[in-house]
């Protein structure tokens, strides 16, 4: 049994996969929680320790080492004081790195992502291309497992999400490869200005051997140039966007074509930025150039994320019900018009949190085909649009323009609202799309997921 004393701050999912970590390695730990309530403790193992309630500075800086959860921020005074002693900080994303070093886990290679918008959808492309190429992978981090969980012997790459908050107490990764897929301002009520915000993802690149960066958004370049870093973007070079003499575009590398953008299931030309970050990613840990492609040939999305749910006498129906604000429905309409032959027909609306809907105007203006809206707000944002229509629900939406789409068109689910004066959240309302879809498919869809 080992002598050092460890408290894990913060339980919940990270928490209790950090506690059941270190019980294995034998060690002793305290776990701390602000909660009445936390989650998580009913599965914690009965020998452990929980003090709940305002933090002590002082009490935890009796423990050798503070393993802090992401949602507590390292300004929180309990753990400045703890610093201030001394004591060493560190999350469960920095206990994972450190584990990896281990010869049981050596051999594996490592893909660390960030950014503040399309990291979950590049890391499980990722991880699905991996899996097509027959190697043993394991995805996780911020999305699903907590990285921990996922640590085995038999794992030949590891494929990490990274939040900004698990970058802050992460030091060591040695990753083979980082990237920042793009930055924007967000979390604003946990950093004390944008350049911190920056300044925790640029965090990735200082732990791995190679960067992928974003031409296209300079906040993504890493601080020190290497010629071991590539880069992807909408020009060409590297890895990049090529259209052919029928004017027709391709995903390419180094201006070379590898699949033509019409042929991925994804919507949207941040998806196409994806779909490249996701294949420069894979490249750069060897997996077979034929299994991603064909990966991106049948990836559907993650759910409620732009995610594709049937094509009816060829016309596409994308669920992206997790638009909740008008930046996420801004990014998912973008020269959305450019990318098909037929038009783009968008579902709005739903609690709109008091936002500004004159921000949808430019996007809206692209659209040409229906712009139906519904919900608490759906009045506010119909007036961006002099052709916008009301209806009472979604059913009546998903019906109204089942009868107008034509052969080519796409239609999108992407709300720029809550949920919540309707549906118990996004979840629930993209569930109730799909069943709608898919009624009007049955029997007659060309492809259904």
């Amino acid at each position: 049994m080992s002598s050092q004393q460890i408290a894990v701050v913060g339980l919940g999912e990270t928490g209790l996969s950090c506690v059941n970590f270190l019980l294995k390695q034998g060690k002793q730990v305290t776990v701390f929680d602000t909660r009445q309530s936390p989650p998580g403790q009913d599965k914690l193992s009965s020998g452990v320790k929980l003090i709940k309630g305002p933090l002590s500075g002082e009490l935890l800086a009796q423990f050798d080492l503070l393993i802090a959860s992401p949602g507590i921020a390292l300004a929180t005074p309990a753990l400045q004081f703890a610093a201030v002693k001394g004591r060493e900080i560190i999350g469960d994303i920095e206990l994972f790195a450190r584990q990896l070093k281990e010869p049981a886990y050596a051999h594996a290679k490592l893909v660390t992502i960030t950014g503040s918008n399309g990291k979950s959808t590049v890391t499980s492309l990722l991880g699905e291309m991996a899996a097509a190429a027959k190697v043993k992978v394991a995805v996780g981090g911020n999305i699903g497992v907590p990285a921990l969980d996922l640590l085995a012997p038999e794992v030949d790459l590891y494929v990490l999400e990274l939040s900004s908050f698990q970058l802050e107490t992460t030091s060591s990764l040695n990753a083979d490869i980082a990237t920042i897929l793009n930055v924007s301002e967000d979390h604003m009520d946990r950093y004390d200005s944008y350049q911190h915000y920056i300044a925790a993802k640029q965090r990735i690149y200082k732990q791995s051997k190679m960067a992928l960066f974003n031409r296209d958004d300079k906040l993504t370049y890493p601080e020190k140039h290497s010629p071991n870093n590539v880069s992807f973007g909408f020009d060409q070079g590297c890895y990049g966007l090529i259209k052919d003499a029928d004017g027709e575009v391709f995903l390419a590398e180094e201006d070379v074509p590898v699949l033509a953008v019409r042929a991925l299931k994804l919507s949207g030309k941040h998806n196409w930025m994806n779909a490249l970050a996701a294949f420069a990613l894979g490249k750069a840990v060897g997996l077979s150039e034929a299994a991603m492609l064909t990966t991106l040939q049948h990836y559907g999305g993650l759910a409620h994320r732009c995610e594709f749910v049937a094509q009816i006498d060829n016309v596409r129906w994308i669920n992206d019900s997790k638009a909740t604000n008008v930046g996420a429905t801004q990014a998912a309409l973008a020269g959305l018009s450019e990318t098909i032959t037929g038009d783009v027909h968008v579902i709005l609306g739903g609690a709109g949190k008091g936002a500004d809907f004159s921000e949808l105007s430019a996007v809206l203006h692209e659209v040409h085909g229906a712009i139906i809206c519904f919900g608490a707000d759906g009045d506010k944002i119909a007036k961006q649009n002099k052709r916008a229509q009301l209806v009472e629900n979604l059913d009546q939406a998903v019906a109204k323009i089942y009868l107008m789409a034509k052969p080519g068109d796409l239609v999108i689910l992407s709300p720029a609202c809550a949920s919540l004066d309707m549906y118990k959240n996004f979840m629930a309302r993209g569930d109730h799309f799909k069943s709608l879809v898919k009624a009007l498919a049955a029997g007659k869809a060309d492809e259904v997921i």
